[in-house]
């Protein structure tokens, strides 16, 4: 089983030398605009199990050197994947916690029963699973008044020093770029303190926590604390977190970004996965640091990125401005601006098609898609019941409208993101049409009653019932099918996968295992697609795009021997989260102001999803808020090349599945 496919998608694009240079001198050339230690995995995977091994290498050698080790320990998301990497490294004796002292770099204030804990996260994600004493676990103490925190507060700095300062502190980068709870505007010179919290960072916690409501205030070790330490390993993993890393590694030292304190530690290392990485200057512009090899992706991209800079659209570039601005190399490779100008025009000019199911009887040779079959044979997968119309509710329109037989496969039931108040409608519905209906039976009765009961007494990290679940999946289930009714999909037409790897009651999920695999693979066999649509939205905050993405990948890898695989192309598309770089971009359809109108609609039919949603994310926009300004913005930026100005764009990518040569 290949569970990790999914990394794939990056590495087509970026060579290897970029974020794994072969010796110290390449490293130091391409990674100049870096003001700190950074090392690039290829997948978090790879991050964590060789982050972890560092980790267990500096105990045992603090261990041997002086009899202990003293960790600051942060429970951010970022952390998990080393936790559980170390957690294995301890089974196999290849590290002991008998002699490590462990601090907690954080707490919310105040705890008790019910209410958030970052102690008792990082018991549940390493410590109760190593063999540290009790006695070796400190926690900032935030059952006192406010009164008495400020003293505690010092006495927390002093143990801290009383143990011989931290070895090594450990954490994440988070949300607008925070270390542990220091928020932008903390100072350098802050120390361990009470803190308000800021909106985005309680959303967060709320997501994490599974809380409906965050706490306001917390305590956490200050940025002079953390600076302290000896030695300091940062997180950051996926897409959504790339920008705050660019900024915090190459951007200046700033208290609007605390991350970027880390610049001034001698012995600070951030360590991220290749999507983290997508906006340093040696993934996204390698140009700037080291000499190219020039694909037609990286062209793309840097011509693309010459237009913003001279505010030209593609054919007026001229010869100075590539000499001016750096990319002489490519004059050299195609002999004039001229022709770089028109191949690239041209490249881009070919991704737009009408026509995402290929046109019948049509000359394909320079489309996307191809012409025949047709009708094509379509599965659109979608990882919850709603990311095909938030992504390609156009596109998905287009295919139906031009008379392929398409299929829509929901991987997962969604019904974590129900919220109780919309769940509890229709328990209210219910009752009032119980009599009427003839279903007012004692069963009924009895769970009615039991879900509200449920519901009033519910805690902050009380997972839903089984019957709750299953209410909320069947609302989920409802909504999916009434969009792609008012699309035009078939009924026998729409599949529920329920991939188990997702039923687990709570936010964190379980493993990719075979028998999810086994769920897409049988679809895919009863089907035999001629175009598959995946969803390649890898910033969702909670990974289960990623998964959902692994699943069907595996299961096309495990089905490669199939005939009718060999003529299906796979498409990926994004939309809810993030959009494509215009340089992966190799299907782009346009979508008219009519049908952007659609589109909304169709989202709309969703309405568990809309302002109650408990898991919309960062952004404080609806999801067909986010996706209409997407795809307007990528059709703006067709425009403002030089090419046809639409209302809007669907973009898609191609995943090459076994070695296929990207022909574009």
């Amino acid at each position: 089983m290949k569970a990790n496919l999914s990394k794939l998608i990056k590495l087509d694009r970026i060579p290897e030398r970029y974020y794994a240079p072969a010796n110290e001198v390449e490293k130091a050339a391409l990674s100049r605009e870096e003001k700190i230690t950074v090392d690039i995995f290829e997948s978090v995977v790879d991050g964590a199990r060789i982050e972890a091994e560092r980790i267990a290498k500096l105990i045992n050698h603090a261990v041997e050197a002086k009899g202990k080790c003293v960790l600051a320990l942060g429970a951010g998301n970022g952390t998990h994947s080393v936790y559980q990497s170390l957690i294995e490294l301890n089974r196999r004796g290849k590290v002991s916690f008998r002699n490590v002292i462990v601090f907690n770099i954080s707490e919310f204030y105040p705890t008790g029963e019910g209410m958030p804990s970052t102690l008792q996260r990082l018991h549940t994600l390493l410590l109760d699973h190593v063999d540290i004493p009790a006695y070796n676990i400190h926690s900032i103490n935030t059952n006192v008044s406010r009164e008495e925190i400020y003293q505690v507060c010092k006495d927390y700095e002093l143990d801290i020093n009383r143990a011989g300062g931290i070895d090594l502190l450990v954490c994440e980068i988070g949300p607008q770029g925070a270390l542990a709870f220091n928020e932008p505007g903390t100072k350098y010179g802050s120390g361990c303190r009470l803190v308000l919290l800021g909106n985005q960072l309680r959303h967060q916690v709320a997501s994490d926590y599974k809380c409906e409501e965050a706490p306001t205030t917390a305590v956490t070790l200050g940025i002079s604390d953390i600076m302290q330490s000896r030695n300091i390993a940062a997180m950051a993993w996926g897409e959504n977190t790339a920008k705050v890393v660019a900024m915090a590694i190459e951007g200046p030292v700033t208290d609007a970004l605390p991350a970027s304190y880390l610049q001034t530690h001698a012995h600070a290392t951030v360590i991220i996965d290749l999507a983290a990485a997508d906006d340093l200057t040696r993934i996204s512009e390698p140009w700037k640091v080291t000499s190219c090899e020039w694909t037609d992706k990286l062209t793309r991209r840097a011509i693309v990125w010459l237009c913003k800079m001279t505010g030209k659209p593609i054919l007026k570039l001229t010869d100075r401005d590539y000499n001016d601005w750096g990319l002489g190399e490519l004059l050299a490779i195609y002999g004039s601006a001229y022709n770089v100008n028109i191949k690239i025009f041209n490249d881009l000019q070919h991704t737009i098609t009408g026509w995402p199911g290929g046109k019948p009887n049509a000359d394909d040779s320079t489309r996307p898609e191809r012409a025949n079959p047709y009708p094509k044979r379509v599965i659109v997968f979608s990882p919850h019941p709603d990311d095909d119309v938030i992504s390609m509710g156009g596109t998905l329109k287009r295919l139906v409208d031009q008379g392929h037989d398409v299929h829509v496969a929901y991987e997962t039931s969604g019904n974590i993101a129900v919220g109780d108040e919309d769940m509890m409608r229709y328990v209210m519905v219910m009752d009032g049409i119980a009599k009427d209906f003839g279903f007012d039976t004692p069963t009924f009765e009895e769970k009615s009653k039991e879900i509200k009961e449920y519901v009033h007494d519910k805690k902050a990290d009380d997972m839903d019932s089984a019957d709750i679940r299953q209410l909320k999946t069947v609302i989920r289930q409802c909504e999916a099918r009434t969009a792609c009714n008012y699309i035009g999909v078939k009924k026998d037409h729409v599949h529920f996968l329920r991939l188990p790897f997702y039923e687990t009651g709570a936010v964190k999920k379980g493993d990719l295992e075979q028998r999810d695999i086994d769920i897409v693979k049988k679809l895919l066999m009863d089907v035999k697609p001629n175009e598959v649509f995946v969803a390649g939205d890898l910033a969702d905050p909670h990974g289960t795009h990623r998964v959902c993405l692994d699943a069907v990948l595996a299961a096309l890898d495990e089905l490669q021997d199939e005939p009718w695989l060999k003529e299906c192309y796979v498409w990926m598309y994004r939309g809810a989260w993030a959009e494509w770089e215009i340089d992966h971009i190799e299907m782009a359809v346009p979508i008219s102001p009519e049908e952007l109108r659609f589109k909304r609609n169709s989202i709309l039919k969703h309405q568990s999803q809309m302002e109650n949603a408990p898991y919309l994310g960062d952004d404080d926009r609806l999801f067909w808020q986010r996706s209409e300004e997407r795809n307007r913005a990528t059709a703006k930026l067709y425009e403002d090349l030089g090419l046809a100005a639409y209302e809007a764009i669907e973009a898609f990518v191609r995943f090459r599945q076994y070695n296929e040569p990207d022909q574009h």
